[in-house]
């Protein structure tokens, strides 16, 4: 069986915020809506849906203006992030997006949400590391990471 529902959040491999899907009954039951990503579809919340959709095409125009900006902005610099780390250059645990969009934000750039950012694989040596933010539906920007021992 599936349920439809209306996405609250951005999840990632299923859709955007506002989008109406369709998914099997546990995944609704048991992850999406008791962490409040999704609630179930009515009618009334359908109409709502639209108007908010409306809106946020009038903002979509400027939204991507701001995404190429700070595409441009992370293109062109290097991101270092302090880690406690061992003698050989092993990390004590991993170099989280949490991390990364503070880290972002004291350098100057753009206020990014953690949750749009992918590090595959995961960071847990010093040294040069490459991660990617999707700041927009159209916008990919490739962030550079210089991770650091701290001593």
């Amino acid at each position: 069986m599936t349920t439809k529902l209306i996405l609250t959040h951005d999840v990632a491999h299923l859709g955007e915020a506002g989008e109406v899907v369709e998914v099997k009954d546990g995944y609704a039951r048991n992850y999406l809506v008791p962490r409040k990503l999704a609630t179930p579809w009515t009618k009334g919340a359908q109409r709502q849906i639209d108007q908010m959709a409306e809106a946020r095409r009038k903002r979509a125009i400027a939204s991507l203006d701001q995404a190429q900006t700070a595409r441009a902005w992370l293109a062109d610099n290097v991101i270092t992030v302090t880690a406690s780390a061992g003698a050989n250059g092993r990390l004590f645990g991993a170099v989280t997006t949490a991390v990364l969009a503070d880290a972002v934000k004291e350098a100057g750039g753009p206020a990014i949400d953690r949750r749009k950012i992918e590090v595959i694989p995961p960071i847990k040596s010093t040294g040069r590391h490459s991660a990617s933010v999707r700041l927009h539906t159209d916008v990919v920007a490739p962030l550079e990471v210089n991770v650091v021992a701290a001593r």
